[in-house]
């Protein structure tokens, strides 16, 4: 028995099995997970992490950041800002990571977000045609983000 170190692969079962003639696919897998971290202000070695993944007709990147936006504004509160930065994850194409105000300093500047102001809280981005592909989904209809 493993400790898992993270819930994506509960997107690909769930993209693999979903009947897209009952509708999108809209879900979140939430779960503790493990990982080799040393512990800070932050990161922790454990902690909870939720994916989520939507999939359907004319998804787009705006849905995306209005998705991140209300979740960071509900998890967070409205106080703070949320940005969103170009990155690189492998299953994703464009890929962001959204950072909050830092809740130390309030984006000041500080410690604990390295004089930045702000904390990254997660990653994600538009799922990758191949992605869609592998589980048998038409990405020239379908497309989402994770």
């Amino acid at each position: 028995i493993l400790m898992r170190t993270q819930t994506s692969p509960m997107q690909a079962r769930t993209l693999e099995k979903h009947d897209f003639s009952q509708g999108p696919l809209k879900m979140i897998s939430p779960g503790v997970v493990y990982r080799r971290d040393t512990d800070d202000p932050t990161h922790s070695h454990q902690f909870h992490q939720v994916e989520g993944l939507v999939i359907d007709k004319h998804v787009t990147m705006a849905d995306l950041k209005g998705t991140l936006q209300v979740l960071a504004h509900e998890l967070f509160g409205d106080k703070f800002d949320v940005r969103l930065r170009p990155s690189y994850f492998p299953f994703t194409e464009p890929s962001v990571e959204a950072d909050i105000t830092c809740f130390n300093c309030g984006g000041k500047g500080c410690g604990v977000c390295k004089n930045t102001g702000w904390i990254e809280v997660l990653g994600a981005g538009m799922v990758h045609p191949n992605v869609l592909k592998m589980a048998g989904v038409d990405p020239d209809v379908y497309g989402g983000f994770a």
